[in-house]
């Protein structure tokens, strides 16, 4: 069959941090470490990076979420990318690190 039809099943723990990413207001980021602390496993922001590696719907901005020590972090579209997304929404960015 091919991979269109297929609907990936989703875990309740990946709902939810797509559900938190979601809800990130345009001009704002969380760590990686907060949205799992917001999903209620602390200690999970590997794996919420590797969800949002895989995210593929536009709607969940995944660009929005950076590491710990302020660097913008990976991004399924390029980092280049990623960080051109955050400088249109007003993040100021230099050596690929965010800059409050």
């Amino acid at each position: 069959m091919p991979e269109r039809f297929l609907k990936r099943q989703m875990t309740s723990f990946q709902k939810k941090i797509y559900e938190i990413v979601k809800k990130i207001p345009k001009g704002k980021i969380l760590t990686y470490k907060k949205v799992s602390e917001l999903a209620g496993f602390p200690r999970a922001w590997r794996a919420v990076g590797n969800i949002l590696n895989k995210n593929k719907d536009s709607k969940i901005p995944c660009h929005r979420v950076i590491r710990l020590d302020r660097k913008i972090g990976g991004y399924n579209r390029g980092i280049k990318k990623k960080s051109a997304l955050l400088k249109r929404e007003g993040i100021k960015i230099k050596n690929k690190r965010v800059i409050f």
